[in-house]
């Protein structure tokens, strides 16, 4: 397994906008209104991983012995969480594009606009938090021998 790509982000991204954007569009009277908190989720995964994240760079810099295994499913954990991030904010900017036209003639539209803000929100502190625990998961020979890696010297 490779660590996280920005192109693979950028890919699940899309994804995500134009599925949410062609549902939006085509079906929004009939769906039911977005919850005001519907992206908090997301921002509980990534409170969760920047705890993690800090666990993990601990011990690290304390020298201490950390499971290869654990490490793995951390990373995995970590890779997984930021595709969903991207995912979902694809998404949640897909729904802004079907939303913003609409403001003028349907008053839900400003309500769920207010709801699609909180999930682009947490949908990016989820992105950052993934990434940051990916980044805190490397040993100094991941550096070394990752070819996106461009040492400053």
């Amino acid at each position: 397994m490779h660590f996280t790509r920005p192109r693979e982000l950028v890919i699940a991204g899309l994804v995500g906008l134009v599925i949410a954007y062609l549902l939006f569009a085509l079906a929004y009277g009939d769906l039911p209104r977005l919850p005001r908190l519907a992206g908090v989720s997301l921002l509980v995964l990534a409170v969760i991983e920047v705890a993690l994240a800090f666990s993990m760079r601990s011990r690290a810099r304390s020298r201490r012995v950390v499971n290869a295994v654990s490490a793995a499913r951390t990373v995995a954990l970590a890779k997984a969480s930021s595709l969903l991030g991207a995912i979902m904010l694809g998404a949640w900017a897909g729904i802004a594009g079907a939303l913003v036209p609409r403001v003028p003639e349907v008053t839900t539209a400003t309500s769920d606009l207010r709801s699609v803000v909180i999930g682009v929100v947490c949908a990016a502190a989820l992105i950052a938090a993934a990434l940051w625990l990916e980044h805190c998961c490397r040993t100094p020979d991941d550096d070394e021998s990752d070819p996106d890696h461009h040492p400053t010297g």
